[in-house]
């Protein structure tokens, strides 16, 4: 739970100052000193990402009345519906940074000598 925590924190705070592939840094740093295994490393990198970028997404859709993300929704998929642009983009993050925290969990694993 706590790199879970962690991550989503890092990251929120990150995305205020750096481009958006900071999350891949801060969730490759925190599994690399705290996961213990491969599966909880991607989980908590992704669901970290995931939740904070459905956030971001859904205080945009509600401040602007969802008009931009209908917007991009329709240039981006050919539809006028929001919801599946607040779907995608967390999935989206959340690779990222599921990907990010299983690299960070290997590259621990390589130095510590443990598969």
């Amino acid at each position: 739970m706590l790199p879970f925590l962690v991550i989503a924190v890092l990251s929120a705070v990150a995305q205020f100052f750096l481009p958006w592939w900071s999350i891949a840094l801060v969730a490759f740093g925190v599994c690399f000193w705290r996961s213990r295994t491969g599966w909880r490393a991607f989980g908590n990198g992704f669901l970290g990402i995931a939740v904070v970028w459905f956030v971001y997404a859904l205080i945009i859709h509600l401040q602007t009345g969802g008009i931009l993300t209908g917007r991009m929704a329709e240039l981006l998929f050919k539809t006028k519906t929001p919801v599946l642009l607040l779907l995608i983009t967390p999935l989206i993050g959340g690779l990222v940074g599921g990907l990010a925290g299983l690299a960070g969990r290997q590259v621990r694993a390589v130095f510590a000598g443990k598969p």
